[in-house]
Parts: structure tokens; sequence; C-alpha cells
């Protein structure tokens, strides 16, 4: 019995020893692996405060899958973000390292994605970066509007064709309550002829999209000017004008195919008649600051030509005086053959504001024919008390009075040598 008992006692002591000796090796075992798992988690990155946005305050652990995105798909840096300081995590993966308002993680739980790659993934695109512009043409109108016309202008330099495009009119004011608007399109000098769009109806905003066609050489293309007349057509067929638009074209690159897309406010015509020697239209306007003054050469109207062709030419020369003395003058380009010439050219002069009650402007119009001398067609003088009365008084003092804004009025030209 005793030996039995000993052999009982050795098996079972052998028995627990090969348990022992397994939990033991399991163990070992275990810590092996978790050691080899904390090896692939090693990372390069030093500890910086960016590191805190990549761990996860949720959890106590990180876990890489093999199962994360494929290095096929690349990491881009906008441009807009060139140029500030970044950590490599790996060779396809930057991140910023100074914190940056537009990039702050939001609060609330996060994927294991956003946990590596930070608030927003490097190359996010910001809208707020990318709006365009507003168009403010269709919504800011001056006080007084009568309404804006949209068109755009192409030549054809092989076929010498002028290429209008009547687009829009938008807030018009018409003198009823409906208003069925149509446009025609004249290409100055020549008055006789037009081209006219269809009548829209019942609109206040009408949309023409329409095209047409003027025959005109690259020689004479600069001497020209496009005029828009709006008109309203009332129940009994009457023809009432809303208002027009002046376009020369000396000012606009027309060569090499460019299509110009412009808009202009309406202005109301001048219906009264024509004075004896014609009219001419101008703006002033006065800085202070800068202590110059400014002259915008706008139009003119039934002037009196000596001949009217292609070999006249009319321009307008302005000139500065000072208690009478000739300061400065200058000159407008020539329009040809017009008695209805269209300028649109500014001119500033240097005056200081002492020197505004002695001061005075001259604007004469003049026409030069080859071969004969330089004659008068007309003049008038705008200035102080000093020297005017009536209109161009008037508008001396509105100019003084709106310093930097353009005063624009009609001036009746008089005849004198």
């Amino acid at each position: 019995t005793e030996q039995a008992v000993a052999v009982a006692g050795g098996i079972i002591g052998g028995i627990l020893l090969f348990v022992l000796i397994g939990i033991t090796a399991y163990l070992l075992w275990k810590k092996f692996c978790r050691l080899l798992s904390y090896e692939k988690l090693t990372s390069p990155v030093k500890t910086t405060k960016a590191n805190a946005i990549f761990q996860d305050q949720s959890t106590s652990e990180i876990q890489l899958k093999s199962t994360s995105r494929s290095r096929s798909v690349p990491f881009i840096i906008p441009p807009t973000l060139h140029g500030r300081d970044w950590i490599n995590l790996t060779n396809e993966e930057q991140v910023q390292e100074d914190s940056d308002p537009y990039m702050i993680p939001q609060d609330g739980p996060r994927s294991s994605f956003h946990s590596l790659a930070g608030a927003y993934v490097v190359g996010t695109i910001n809208p707020e970066l990318y709006k365009f512009p507003e168009d403010k043409s269709e919504t800011d109108f001056p006080e007084g509007n009568i309404g804006r016309l949209w068109f755009s202008i192409e030549y054809e330099q092989e076929s010498e064709r002028l290429l209008v495009s009547l687009i829009k009119v938008r807030k018009l004011q018409p003198p009823a309550d409906s208003c069925s608007p149509f446009v025609k399109i004249y290409l100055l000098p020549d008055e006789r002829s037009y081209l006219q769009s269809k009548t829209k109806c019942r609109t206040l905003n009408p949309q023409f999209d329409e095209n047409f066609v003027f025959q005109v050489s690259s020689k004479m293309l600069l001497q020209r000017t496009l005029k828009f007349l709006v008109y309203h057509v009332d129940k009994q067929k009457k023809h009432h004008l809303l208002g027009q638009v002046i376009f020369p074209l000396k000012n606009e690159t027309l060569t090499g195919d460019n299509k110009l897309v412009i808009w202009r406010d309406l202005e109301k015509e001048n219906l009264e008649p024509p004075s004896e020697y014609g009219d001419i239209q101008f703006s002033l306007s006065y800085n202070d600051y800068l202590g110059r003054l400014t002259v915008v050469v706008l139009r003119a109207r039934g002037l009196k030509l000596q001949e009217e062709s292609h070999a006249v030419s009319v321009y307008v020369k302005v000139s500065l005086m000072n208690h009478n003395k000739f300061i400065k003058s200058k000159k407008t380009a020539a329009v040809l053959g017009s008695p209805n010439p269209v300028y649109n050219e500014t001119f500033s002069f240097k005056a200081d504001q002492t020197e505004l009650d002695t001061a005075s402007l001259s604007l004469s119009v003049l026409q030069n024919i080859k071969g004969e001398k330089t004659h008068q067609l007309g003049r008038v003088v705008v200035g102080p008390f000093m020297y005017t009365r009536g209109k161009e008084l008037e508008h001396w003092n509105e100019m003084i009075s709106k310093p930097k804004e353009l005063v624009k009025r009609w001036h009746t030209l008089c005849h004198s040598t």
C-alpha cells in the first residue's frame, strides 16, 4: 500500500509540474506577443502638440489595422497652405504643426480615420476660398435710374462685320403700368438707317438675346458710335422713348475677334430742339484734396457744319483760364463728318481751391477741313460769377458744392470769334 501511495503521489506531482510549466510557457508567449505589437506601433514622430490631435480620448489603446486606406491615394497640400511648417507622418501624409483656426476639430465622436488625419483631411476644399465675386450689375441701381441695358460687341476683321448682340434690359420705368418694349440700334453718324429688335409684351425686364450685323470697314470702325433707343408701345400702337445708350467704339479694343459684354444705364434724351449753333454736353468734377479739376467731354448735337462729308473733322478744345490769362488747353480726338459727334473723353487740370473764384473753363467746338483754316462752330464758358451767369454759373457752383462728384449738363453753344 505504501508503494501504491508513493506512485500515486509521484504521478500527481508530475501532472502539477507539467501544468505549471504549461502556464508559465503560455504567459511568456503572451508577453512576447505584446512586445511584438508594441514594436509595430513605434513611430519616429517626436512628441509635439500636434500629437494630441491624433489621440482619441475616448479609448486607451490605439490599434492599426491592415485594412487602412490604400497608399495609391495621394494626399496633396493645397497651394494656399504651402510654405508652412509640416511634420512628416509617412511618405504620403503630412500634417501642420501649428494649429490653424480653420482646422480645429469639432466636439463629438470622430472616426478612426479622423483620429489619424486630424480634424480635416489635408487637401479638403474650403468653400469660402472659392466664392465668385457677386455680380451687382442687376442689384445695384442708383437713385433715379430709368433702366439698364446689356449688350455685346464683336468685330470680324476678315469680313469687316460688326456683330452686336442685344442681351437684355432691366428695371424699365414706363409711363403706364404695362410695358411692351423694343430697341432700335443705330451706327452713328448714320441716323437714317437702323436695326430693330422684336417687341416684348408686358414686361419691365425684357430678355432679347438677338444678334445684329453692321457692315463697316476697319478704317472707319473707331469713328463710329453705337446708339440704342429703348421704346415702349402703348395700346394705341404709339411709340414712347424710355431712354437711350450712346457707346463710342473708339475706346474699345475690337481687334483679334474679342467679344465684349457691356452694360450701360439708360439716359433720357434731350427732347429740346438744338440751339442755333448747337449744344454740347460735358461733366465737371473738382477734387479738393488733390486740387484737380476734371472735365468729361461727352457729346455735341445740332452742329452747323460748313460741309457735311467725311473730310470734315470736328473736335473740342478745352482751355483753363485764370483772370483771362491762358493756363493750359487740351483737345479731344476728331470725329469725321457728324453734326452729332460723341467723344466721352476725360481731361484733368491742376487748380488750387483758392483759384476757383478767378478760374474759368472755355470749351470750343472746332471744324477742320483739309487744306482750309480751322473754323469755330461754337463756344461756351463755365466759371464763377466774375465771368458767367445762368446755367453756366449754376453748373460751376454745383461742381464746387459736390466735391469728387461728376456733375453733367447740356450747354448752348454761342458763336464768337
